[in-house]
């Protein structure tokens, strides 16, 4: 690995995004500029105090405060037997309890529900001092990031604004890079075309012909040897020209990936997957109780909820067909597990992705090289890929089998940002049936057009986008506070009353029962107020 910088300076104001495929060295860049790294050559000065949030690392200190454990919903003490979105939680409020100058956080939404994701938000929203993020979150990004740093190749370009706006800028970058090339050929061929035509105009100086005297033909030769002299000069001049052309080399043209489908595949099933009283427990916990749902044909459904309230456990009993649940006799599942146990180890990714594939392997290689899986390196074996290299393995050979119904458990997990959009636009023009877990706000938002929470045991089903989900259920929170502050407002004024009435007691009030209302009230209302602020 190589990170060949001349030289960078971030500020104490700077919340900067660095973005970068899988392997370019990220978390190399973000260990040599918090000094747990030492560079080969050159140095890397930091100002003041800094803390991490890392995934491959534990905690640096393994006891936080009362008040910080409560706010994360964690113990105060760090314990190896915590759930992974836990631990992240952990180091995170120990991150921030060291009220340190800067935080260099390495993918601090791994293994963490939305709510998790939220809360991570808000809290770097609420930091003061400089941050330093490797994130495949992109709304995480958007929402506080104020520079974006691509490493590509071992070198830096560092971009203003977040990520919506870096991304604007690389697309300008490429419409830019796309208009200077094709300006380059063009006036290229120009030159080309000038140098072959003045080459014939000289070739076709003709020679003196014998009738001429010798006075006449050398005075003819002359001219004829001047003319074809200038016309080799302007040759010459515009060859000179041609090399001293500014070589514009040509743009990665990003290619469209569609999964055509024989109508023969399609499920004509309106409804292709339907749950009737759903009951399942693990230990004595309830995860489902008398549940239902429906999913209809050729929609694209996100399945969302915290960790550990059964989604997992819904997939699986699709995929088992169990006795509570009813599956389109026709449909053909495709499923993306975390395991990723559909590849065979020995065999390279080519090899794997053909061999059950009903695509040509001209498609194939167009998918693969998308995802980054260029030349020779379709030929790699499996059990050489990283973690995020599989992943995608196991994306492509699934899109590219003959299913008609796709279930994914968490496919986003490990993706940088480059394949997580491929298979954004794959999924987005997807004519077949969906079905997946993910807790990736953007990707959720960019594919389904359902979604299905679990809540209280039970499964809900919300037909439109995500932001139309979230914007229902946000009526749904103001409804509910408005009805809490009614509520307070009416306890108030019965305190008031039963305040009055203590302070001067008539014959037919009983003052021990008036303080027991006033405390019974006082206490109401202190837990309406704290729903208020949740």
């Amino acid at each position: 690995m190589i990170i060949d910088i001349k030289k960078l300076s971030l500020y104490s104001e700077d919340r900067i995004g660095i973005v970068g495929i899988n392997g370019v060295g990220k978390t190399t860049l973000l260990n040599l500029l918090s000094q747990k790294l030492p560079p080969d050559e050159g140095w890397v000065k930091v100002n003041g105090q800094s803390s991490t949030v890392s995934q491959m690392e534990p905690p640096e200190h393994e006891m936080i405060s009362q008040e910080m454990a409560s706010k994360f919903k964690i113990p105060m003490t760090y314990s190896e037997s915590m759930s992974g979105g836990e631990k992240t939680r952990f180091k995170l409020a120990d991150c921030l309890s060291q009220n340190s100058a800067m935080i260099f956080a390495d993918e601090p939404t791994s293994n963490m529900d939305m709510e998790g994701i939220e809360l991570i938000e808000h809290y770097f929203a609420e930091y003061s001092g400089g941050l330093f993020l490797i994130s495949h979150d992109r709304t995480l990004l958007d929402g506080l990031c104020n520079k974006i740093l691509e490493l590509e190749d071992g070198r830096i370009k560092v971009y203003p604004g977040n990520y919506s706006s870096y991304s604007e800028q690389k697309a300008r970058e490429r419409e830019r890079a796309q208009f200077e090339y094709e300006q380059y050929v063009s006036e290229k061929k120009r030159l080309e075309r000038v140098v072959i035509e003045t080459s014939e105009k000289s070739k076709s100086i003709r020679k003196t012909p014998r009738r001429m005297g010798n006075s006449e033909a050398r005075l003819h030769k002359m001219g004829n040897q001047k003319a074809k002299a200038n016309l080799d000069r302007a040759q010459k001049s515009v060859e000179t020209r041609i090399e001293q052309l500014e070589v514009k080399e040509k743009p990665k043209q990003i290619e469209k990936i569609k999964l055509d489908i024989a109508d023969a595949q399609k499920l004509h099933s309106k409804v292709i997957i339907e749950g009737k009283k759903l009951n399942k427990a693990f230990a004595g916990k309830i995860i489902f109780q008398n549940a239902e749902f429906r999913i209809e044909n050729e929609a694209r459904v996100a399945l969302i909820g915290p960790n550990g309230c059964g989604k997992s456990t819904l997939l699986k009993m699709i995929i088992n067909r169990d006795d509570s649940i009813r599956v389109a006799p026709s449909a053909r599942i495709g499923y993306f597990s975390q395991d990723l146990s559909i590849l065979d180890e020995d065999a390279s990714i080519l090899g794997n992705v053909m061999e059950e594939s009903i695509h040509e392997e001209s498609f194939v290689r167009r998918l693969l090289a998308r995802l980054l899986f260029k030349g020779d390196a379709v030929y790699k074996k499996v059990n050489v890929l990283s973690g995020g290299e599989r992943v995608k393995a196991s994306f492509a050979k699934i899109l590219c089998q003959d299913f008609n119904l796709l279930i994914l458990d968490e496919p986003t997990n490990y993706l940088d940002i480059n394949s997580m959009e491929v298979i954004e636009d794959v999924l987005q023009n997807y004519e077949r049936s969906l079905l997946f877990v993910s807790h990736d706000r953007r990707f959720i938002s960019s594919v389904a057009n359902h979604i299905m929470t679990i809540e209280n045991h039970s499964i809900k089903t919300f037909k439109g986008s995500y932001e139309e989900y979230l914007a229902q259920k946000n009526k749904g929170v103001d409804r509910a506070k408005e009805e809490i502050e009614k509520e307070i407002f009416v306890l108030q004024n019965r305190l008031t009353e039963v305040v009055g009435r203590i302070s001067m007691p008539t014959k037919k009030d009983k003052v021990e029962d008036l303080d027991k209302e006033y405390y019974a009230i006082l206490t109401e209302v202190k837990r309406l107020k704290a729903m208020l602020k949740l």
